[in-house]
This record gives structure tokens, C-alpha cells and sequence, in this order.
């Protein structure tokens, strides 16, 4: 199953921001029911490199909240 980053639960989220690899984030996808390509992972490490999310933030990401615009 194809990862659509709106279903994604702000622990899931939390997880694939500690990983350190694109290995490590497919093998917490396959662990999740996920099937991701070394590439997508690749791509997926690159965007959270340059996240740094507060809990409020990581709410939003994760859909737990309705904030749309300025939060």
C-alpha cells in the first residue's frame, strides 16, 4: 500500500522523523503496512531533514487538528 501522508498518525510520523537512513525509513513503512521505493524514502528524508516541528505542528501534519491556514 502506497503511502498517503494524510493517514499518516502524528507516532508514525514521530518515527520516521528519528530515522537516519532511507533503509531505516522503508523498513518502519513495510513495519506499517507500508510499501515505499528507495527513492520515495530518499525523498521523504530529505523533506523531514529539514523539518523541525513542535508538538502543535506535528498535530497539524498528522491531521489532529483543523488549523488551515495560520496556526
Amino acid at each position: 500500500m502506497a503511502i498517503n501522508k494524510n493517514e499518516l498518525t502524528k507516532e508514525q510520523v514521530k518515527k520516521a522523523m528519528q530515522c537516519e537512513t532511507a533503509e531505516e525509513l522503508m523498513k518502519l513503512a513495510k513495519a506499517d503496512g507500508f510499501s515505499i521505493t528507495k527513492e520515495e524514502a530518499e525523498a521523504y528524508m530529505t523533506e523531514l531533514a529539514d523539518i523541525d516541528l513542535d508538538d502543535s505542528e506535528l498535530k497539524n501534519i498528522a491531521g489532529g487538528d483543523e488549523c488551515y491556514l495560520d496556526c
